[in-house]
C-alpha cells in the first residue's frame, strides 16, 4: 500500500465518502479508513435523502464506496489509533492505523486528514429502550416523523432540549406526550406546550414492546400506551484520534456536547485537519453530512493546490 497520501480520510460513512469522492475526482491520492460500524446501522431505511428515498444505510454506503473507487479511492477496514505531528516533517501528518484483521499497527504518512468518524449515541439508562433503538425509539423527526406521523408519540428529554423536541414533534402528530421532570419549566414553558396540546407526564421507568414499542411505564407507575418514542441521547465525538492535536473544540445547543470545531469549509484549527458530517455538527444528518463532505473535500483540494503553488514557487 502507498504509505504517502494527499488526504486520509477516516470514516466512510456519508460524510467520508463524500469527501473521498470530491477528492479522488480532483486528481488526489487518498486513503479511506473505516471501522464498519456506522451510527445509522441500527435502521432499515433512510428518508429526506434526495435520489435515495427510502434506501438503506448499508446499501448508500456500499454505492458510495463503489463510485469513489472508480477514481482511485483505496480503502482499509481498520481503526485510527492517533494523529500526530511528525518530528521531521511540518507538510504531514502521521497517521496510525490498527487493521481490523488484527495485524500490526501501520504508520502511514499523509498531507491532510479528513475526520469523518461520527459519533456514537449513549441512550438513557431505561430498560426496554436500547432494543427498540433505530426501530420505533428514535432520534431525529426530519428522518423518521412521516413513518409515525398521526401516531400516539411519547418524547424522553430533560434540560433545555426537552421543550424544543416537543414542540417539534407535535409538527407530525396531534397526540403527543413529554416524559420529563418539569419542575425546572417557567409557566409560560407549561403554558406553551399546553397550548399545542402536549401533555407532560412522569419520567419513564420502563419501555414495553417485543418488535415495537407499544407503551411505557412511569417512574409513578402509571402506564401510557404508544407508537413510537423519540428519546434525546448524549452524543460522544469519536475523535479520539485526533485528541493529541489539541483542536479547538465548541459546546454545542441544548448540553450536546463537546465537539471539533471547524470553520464554514470545515478545517480545524490545525491547517491539516478538517472535520465533515456528525463529529463537528450534532445536527448533521444524512444528506447534511453528504453536503458537508463535499465541502470539505473541495477545501482539502484547495489547500494542497495552495500549498504545491508555494512550493514550487520557492523552487523555482
Amino acid at each position: 500500500m502507498n504509505s504517502t497520501w494527499d488526504a486520509i480520510v477516516i470514516g466512510a460513512g456519508a460524510a467520508g465518502l463524500s469527501a473521498a469522492l470530491m477528492l479522488g475526482r480532483a486528481r488526489r491520492h487518498v486513503l479511506v479508513i473505516d471501522s464498519g460500524e456506522p451510527r445509522n446501522r441500527f435502521a432499515t431505511h433512510m428518508h429526506g435523502v434526495l435520489g435515495s428515498e427510502g434506501l438503506p444505510p448499508a446499501e448508500l454506503a456500499a454505492r458510495g464506496r463503489s463510485e469513489a473507487e472508480l477514481y482511485g479511492i483505496e480503502f482499509v477496514d481498520g481503526s485510527v489509533a492517533t494523529v500526530r505531528e511528525p518530528t521531521d516533517r511540518p507538510d504531514a501528518l502521521e497517521v496510525v492505523v490498527t487493521p481490523s484483521a488484527g495485524e500490526t499497527q501501520e504508520l502511514l504518512v499523509t498531507h491532510t486528514v479528513v475526520v469523518a468518524t461520527g459519533v456514537s449515541d449513549e441512550l438513557p439508562d431505561i430498560p426496554g429502550l436500547a432494543r427498540h433503538w433505530g426501530s420505533t425509539v428514535l432520534h431525529c423527526p426530519y428522518c423518521h416523523g412521516w413513518e409515525v406521523r398521526d401516531q400516539r408519540l411519547g418524547i424522553i428529554a430533560n434540560g433545555p432540549v426537552a421543550l424544543h423536541m416537543a414542540q417539534l414533534v407535535r409538527q407530525w402528530s396531534p397526540t403527543v406526550t413529554l416524559f420529563t421532570d418539569v419542575s425546572g419549566f417557567s409557566q409560560g414553558d407549561l403554558d406553551a406546550l399546553t397550548a399545542r396540546g402536549i401533555r407532560t407526564m412522569a419520567p419513564v421507568a420502563e419501555v414495553f414492546g417485543d418488535d415495537r414499542v407499544t407503551g411505557v411505564r412511569l417512574q409513578d407507575d402509571a402506564t401510557v400506551e404508544l407508537d413510537a418514542l423519540f428519546v434525546q441521547s448524549r452524543m460522544h465525538p469519536l475523535d479520539a484520534c485526533v485528541a493529541g492535536l489539541g483542536l479547538d473544540r465548541a459546546e454545542a445547543p441544548f448540553g450536546m456536547g463537546s465537539f471539533l470545531q471547524t470553520d464554514p469549509m470545515g478545517n480545524t484549527s490545525h491547517p491539516r485537519v478538517w472535520a465533515a458530517g456528525n463529529v463537528s455538527n450534532p445536527a448533521a444528518n444524512v444528506p447534511i453530512s453528504i453536503g458537508s463532505g463535499a465541502t470539505v473535500g473541495a477545501a482539502v483540494n484547495a489547500a494542497l493546490v495552495q500549498w504545491e503553488v508555494a512550493a514550487a514557487a520557492a523552487a523555482a
